[in-house]
């Protein structure tokens, strides 16, 4: 019985190949992500009607565009930008064309997460700050992020996690990496034992990133209240 879940040596190479796609993939993809994301959750919390610099048009269109990027379900994402994926990377499958994919999926949603932070910081340090005379960028930077920033450290490891989940079902369109094995090969040829070890590596990727974020993030939170 245990015979047939015991891996080959090209099986585990194959399934250590996938595992580093998948977190090569995970880490751009998220890096990417925040690069559009954390601008536009700023912007959502500072031109908002109560914000820093209200600008209501800005945040509106903002606001739906977060909206309805956040409504498409990935893998119709994923379908959706298939031509600008071929564009930039010359493929339409694989991992670097998955990234972009990824990077759309996980972008508003950072956006939120961002937001949700920032909102979080009580408005009377920055009543505080602005009574000082601090500046709108300064506020952003010192108070904003600074006071939240154990918050954006937890959104972040909430984001790893999903953009990582992503990552598994871009496997149903060649996608590449753990996902695209476990299709394959555990569903496609119901290689059983090939299933079950994409699912135990996904879950051990899982518990690291969630492991890191917790960790960095209490680490943060012992240097706020010392």
């Amino acid at each position: 019985m245990w015979s047939e879940f015991q891996l080959s040596g090209a099986e585990i190479s194959m399934l250590l190949e996938a595992a580093g796609t998948s977190v090569y993939m995970t880490l751009a993809s998220t890096l990417f992500a925040y690069i559009i994301g954390l601008p536009a959750g700023i912007l959502l919390v500072v031109c908002a009607p109560r914000g820093l610099k209200p600008l209501p048009v800005l945040h509106k269109v903002l606001d739906i565009i977060v909206n309805i990027t956040r409504s498409v379900p990935f893998l119709i994402l994923m379908l959706l930008a298939t031509p600008l994926a071929r564009a930039i990377t010359g493929k339409s499958y694989g991992a670097n064309a998955t990234i972009i994919s990824l990077t759309l999926a996980a972008a508003p949603f950072v956006a939120r997460l961002v937001e949700s932070s920032l909102l979080e910081v009580d408005k009377g340090v920055i009543e505080a700050a602005q009574s000082m005379g601090a500046g709108t960028w300064s506020i952003v930077c010192k108070v904003l992020i600074g006071e939240a920033r154990v918050s954006l450290i937890v959104g972040s490891t909430i984001a790893l996690g999903t953009v990582l989940g992503y990552t598994a079902m871009s496997g149903a369109i060649g996608g590449g990496g753990l996902g695209d094995v476990a299709i394959r090969y555990g569903y496609n040829r119901w290689v059983t034992r090939i299933l079950y070890a994409t699912v135990v590596l996904l879950v051990i990727l899982m518990q690291l990133i969630q492991m890191a974020g917790t960790g960095l993030s209490k680490k943060l939170d012992k240097r706020l209240t010392d």
